[in-house]
């Protein structure tokens, strides 16, 4: 029996990236449940290799022509839409059997918002005298969304680790439920009282995470045990795509260094952990604290061949030569570089100081202390063209450094979350803000949006096969092949791009060996070839090589 069950629901979507998944804001809710003296226990339907194949969505048949037929090839984007973890019936048996009289669930992401809804009616189906709370970022931007379901008795808006002992407290002395923090309900009358997000005024007032009680043997990496850190909450920045920063309502702050290191003393040392991610927004704004914590990380655990990431993507005028050998020194690979566009124009629309001088110094410091560079960017946003985003593609072919391109979505809270909802371009269904549901076709058309991504894929190839000491194949006119090899990837990837390189015209490959031609604009292709020189393409140091 438990007092307190948290839920991680399942996703649905055409891909899933584990090691994005460390529930570590339910770790950190339990912590603050737990000292006040609450059995816990966290449901996380994800952590599991179960994935089941389901039908395209109605609302998302217009991505058919995209990612209707299976591409075994380097150029593939994506194909199987799926459920991924357990299924919802298991969910709601394993509810009644904890036997918790509250169950909170995660609603972090608007796109999955249906799966936790979902996730609280079969919990209220199975285990009607349960409490079923919803938190998460989704319910805190989109309250009165969250609550259209009879089945989720309360949402409580901003930082769980503050609302959640409140409300708990509240419900058990039978209080007024209009002092909890971030707490939304319904009146007797039928409409909401929606309070305003709770926020932890100093994080280090409370526990570090219960990551005990993640189970951490499906967030492996490698040999070793993974982790994720949050060393900062909130950002300062005021990007308008980016619902987590001054336009936001929770403010920027950062935790103290030993706390920190307390965090991550527990995952290497009791734990195993050898693989940390930072999931800071902005992990190395504060330069005297940041440089703190890689000298104590190096001094502690540098015999231990730590891997460091910061997955959200470094500010690259925050760097300086130092910080990134630094960086290496204390276990970083690579440096996620969150670049935004090449274009000074763009930078300003997406509300960004101009990073582009900074991001090129970086590129440098990264070679010389050996850190492999990955540089982010963004397509398809509202009045954002196609030859916009091609103009980035064809900048970073030259730079030591791997082309990541996300396709914009309207996140809710941020600045253009109201934009587009005041131009009228926000699509009718939750389900469709996400990037692999291609939402906009403003500036851009999805035709060109797709055809933006596979030159990525294609730009990307390019610069791994440079990082492996290989040249890249010269051109070749198209020869029908029969069958290729589906099961060497490399091999056939390199048939492709000879013929990509001849006529520009993007080739995928069926699980029976068979070629066959996506559809692509073939301007954009066109202009890409005349662009980027093979010669001139430059790896990303991600095989260990210098990236040249």
């Amino acid at each position: 029996m438990t007092d307190i069950l948290l839920i991680q629901p399942p996703i649905r979507d055409f891909y899933l990236t584990a090691k994005r998944t460390v529930p570590y804001g339910l770790a950190s809710v339990a912590a603050a449940m737990m000292a006040q003296g609450h059995t816990v226990t966290i449901l996380d339907a994800l952590a599991t290799t179960r994935k089941k194949n389901l039908s395209m969505p109605a609302e998302m048949a217009y991505l058919t022509p995209y990612y209707g037929r299976p591409d075994r090839s380097p150029f593939a984007l994506f194909h199987q839409y799926r459920h991924f973890g357990l299924g919802f019936e298991r969910i709601g048996r394993m509810a009644r059997e904890s036997g918790a009289r509250l169950v909170g669930i995660s609603s972090l992401f608007t796109a999955y918002a249906a799966e936790a809804v979902k996730t609280a009616e079969v919990v209220k189906a199975w285990h009607p005298d349960c409490t079923v709370v919803l938190g998460g970022h989704h319910p805190t931007a989109l309250p009165e969304q969250a609550m259209a379901s009879s089945a989720v008795d309360f949402v409580l808006r901003g930082e769980g680790e503050v609302a959640l002992p409140a409300l708990v407290s509240a419900l058990e002395a039978n209080r007024p439920l209009t002092a909890v923090p971030g707490i939304v309900y319904r009146r007797e009358n039928g409409t909401l009282h929606v309070g305003s997000p709770a926020v932890m005024a100093n994080p280090d007032l409370y526990p570090l995470p219960a990551v005990h009680l993640i189970d951490g043997r499906f967030y492996r990496r490698k040999s070793g045990a993974s982790a994720v850190v949050v060393a900062s909450r909130g950002c300062p920045m005021a990007c308008t795509y980016c619902c987590f920063g001054a336009h936001g309502p929770l403010p920027y702050r950062r935790r103290g260094l030993e706390r920190v290191l307390a965090e991550i003393d527990i995952a290497v040392t009791r734990d195993g952990a050898r693989f940390i991610d930072f999931e800071d927004e902005n992990l190395s704004l504060d330069r005297a604290w940041f440089m703190a914590l890689l000298s104590a990380m190096k001094q502690r655990f540098g015999h231990l061949d730590l891997e460091l990431r910061a997955m959200n993507g470094l500010f690259p005028p925050s760097l300086d030569p130092d910080m990134v050998q630094a960086m290496a020194a204390a276990g970083f690979n690579t440096l996620n570089l969150s670049l935004g566009s090449t274009s000074a124009a763009r930078l300003r629309a997406f509300g960004r100081p101009d990073v582009r001088a900074a991001f090129g110094r970086a590129l440098v410091w990264a070679r010389a202390s050996g850190l492999a560079a990955v540089g982010y960017v963004i397509t398809a946003a509202p009045h954002q063209s196609a030859d916009e985003s091609l103009a980035d593609l064809i900048d970073l072919a030259s730079r030591r450094v791997l082309a990541g391109v996300s396709v914009f979505y309207p996140a809710p809270g941020s600045l253009d979350w109201k934009r587009c909802d005041a131009m009228g371009l926000l699509p009718l269904q939750t389900s469709l803000m996400r990037s692999s549901a291609l939402p906009l076709a403003h500036g851009a058309t999805r035709d060109e949006t797709v055809t933006v991504l596979r030159l990525a894929r294609i730009l990307n190839f390019m610069k791994y096969l440079k990082d492996r000491g290989e040249p890249i194949p010269a051109p070749q006119p198209w020869a029908d092949p029969g069958r290729l090899d589906p099961g060497d990837r490399i091999g056939t990837g390199k048939r492709l791009l000879q013929w990509f390189l001849h006529d520009g015209r993007i080739r995928g490959l069926a699980g029976d060996g068979v070629v066959f031609e996506h559809g692509a604009v073939h301007r954009l292709t066109r202009t890409f070839l005349a662009s980027v020189s093979p010669d001139a393409v430059r790896g990303a140091g991600m095989a260990g090589t210098d990236g040249a």
